[in-house]
């Protein structure tokens, strides 16, 4: 993320507070035109019994097959809000959690040490988890209807509704909000790194800052996923348990079930290939609108 302007006269120049908000709208925006179809694979082969595909590119042609094109922007409703609202809510809050960290940690400091940036991001995925949960709940039973034996809910509203009517709020519409938790403080990561690879093509290369954006978007998301894919691959199985005749109690069951039952430690990637493809192109894409509108509000 930019560092702020800074004017003639030294003072930092700050965007409204509001700005990380409003930039992370487009961000959301086009997270998912890009990345949807992408999700949709990763989540069928995570949850699809054994043998059902081969592979990402088996899945990717069954689903066009049977389902037609829409079939892989199956659940893309709660997302195109949700993308729309998560990414406005951790990018809002990551610039504001970066800039209370400068101003009461480092107010010294011309600029926020890694450390700090890794702390704002960890803040920011714990702030944007009560956000998620509910949203990556919903499409992950919406995403795992493949026909009609399998269909339980019409739509995003009639499986929000279901939900909250069979288990409540917090134990329905909110089940797997420890493990959106856990898998959003690998947010550190992504971050952390983010400021790395900008610094470094900045150091080290003449790209254009729009450039600099997409690539070190692009490359901190994948390191972001190869950290955090073990604990989404939990977090699914626990979203689309039985929510009535659940076979997890907690978290840690569920991540043990994973290693007993999907091939050992080749269990915690289940579809991960899909993932990591998907996160390259969909967060530097991202990213890159973010900034973009971040340097709009710099200069506004």
């Amino acid at each position: 993320m930019s560092a702020p302007p800074v004017d003639e006269n030294g003072n930092v120049h700050h965007p409204p507070r509001y700005a990380g908000f409003m930039a992370g709208v487009f961000s959301g925006i086009t997270k998912l035109a890009v990345g949807h179809p992408f999700d949709t694979i990763k989540v069928r082969l995570q949850t699809a019994p054994d043998g059902k595909f081969k592979g990402p590119v088996d899945c990717l042609v069954q689903t066009i097959r049977k389902e037609g094109v829409r079939g892989v922007y199956k659940g893309a409703t709660p997302p195109l809000v949700g993308w729309m609202v998560m990414d406005s809510v951790m990018l809002g809050s990551l610039t504001n959690y970066r800039r209370l960290i400068k101003d009461n940690f480092y107010p010294d400091e011309a600029e926020l040490p890694l450390l700090g940036k890794c702390g704002a991001g960890i803040l920011a995925g714990w702030t944007v988890s009560f956000v998620a949960a509910p949203i990556e709940h919903v499409k992950a039973r919406l995403q795992v209807q493949y026909d009609a034996t399998t269909k339980l809910y019409t739509g995003p509203i009639n499986c929000a509704a279901t939900l909250i009517r069979q288990r409540g709020v917090f134990g329905g519409l909110y089940k797997g909000l420890f493990a959106t938790m856990v898998f959003r403080t690998n947010f550190l990561f992504w971050w952390g790194s983010y400021d790395l690879f900008t610094k470094y093509f900045e150091r080290n290369t003449s790209m254009s800052t729009p450039a600099i954006n997409f690539w070190a978007g692009g490359l901190s998301a994948s390191v972001f996923w190869v950290t955090a894919y073990p604990v989404d691959v939990v977090k699914q199985q626990i979203m689309t348990d039985d929510l009535l005749n659940p076979k997890y109690k907690n978290w840690w069951q569920a991540c043990k079930s994973v290693y007993q039952t999907k091939g050992g430690w080749k269990g915690y990637f289940r579809g991960f290939t899909p993932s990591f493809i998907r996160s390259f192109p969909t967060n530097a894409s991202a990213l890159a609108a973010f900034e973009l509108a971040m340097r709009f509000f710099n200069h506004v």
